[in-house]
């Protein structure tokens, strides 16, 4: 048996699944099946086969040299393309905005300490999708500075965003506290009733839609 791919003038060709016998002086063909409906990949592995052409797994050719997850960071990245995140920050491109957009990306995936979010960019694609992949603790930390001295543009981007003229605002005042007295922290703030550790009172802001639930 033999694989025979016939052309044709105006259509794919045929691929067609043969056997060949002598009857006395002459040779003749007797097809077994139409196999046209197979790709030319396929066609060409059946051939082989019948030839006696060993054929190895796929698996087997080739070698895994590292794997990294991707699915996540590109779910995370193309959100955050679509909220325009990265001009929010800053209207123009930079290392310490990317850095700062990795880190965003990176907590959401998986929280981590800086230096810990620093030494993990090779478990997945996401330092190569942001360009840091080589960014340490110490330059995370700078565009932290960075990211700081930027947030009342930031602010009023979001506000100019997300408020319209009479809407409304609601606060939610809650606080944390250190504990000990010769943290540089514990000096904002005061003391809660006479206790030894100081209170560090932070408003979070939400904004409340007219038609819908706080956000």
């Amino acid at each position: 048996m033999y694989i025979d791919i016939v052309p044709n003038r105006n259509s794919p060709p045929a691929i067609l699944l043969r056997e060949s016998t002598r009857e006395g002086g002459r040779i003749v063909k007797r097809t077994l099946a139409n196999l046209s409906s197979l790709s030319r990949e396929q066609a060409e592995s059946i051939r082989a086969v019948l030839k006696g052409e060993p054929l190895a797994p796929v698996d087997s050719l080739f070698e895994v040299v590292r794997s990294r997850t991707h699915g996540a960071v590109q779910a995370i990245g193309q959100a955050m393309q679509r909220l325009h995140l990265g001009p929010l920050l800053d209207s123009k491109p930079s290392q310490q905005r990317d850095l700062v957009l990795a880190m965003i990306a990176a907590r959401v995936r998986d929280p981590q300490s800086k230096l810990a979010t620093s030494r993990s960019w090779d478990h997945s694609t996401l330092g190569e999708w942001f360009g840091v992949g080589d960014a340490d603790e110490h330059e995370l930390y700078g565009a932290l500075d960075w990211l700081l001295e930027r947030q009342d543009k930031i602010e009023q981007r979001l506000a100019r965003r997300h408020l319209a003229e009479g809407g409304r605002v609601l606060y939610d005042l809650s606080s944390s506290y250190l504990e000990g007295s010769h943290c540089p922290l514990g000096q904002r703030g005061g003391l809660d009733h006479g206790a030894q550790e100081r209170r560090d009172p932070q408003a979070r802001r939400y904004r409340c839609h007219p038609d819908g639930p706080v956000r």
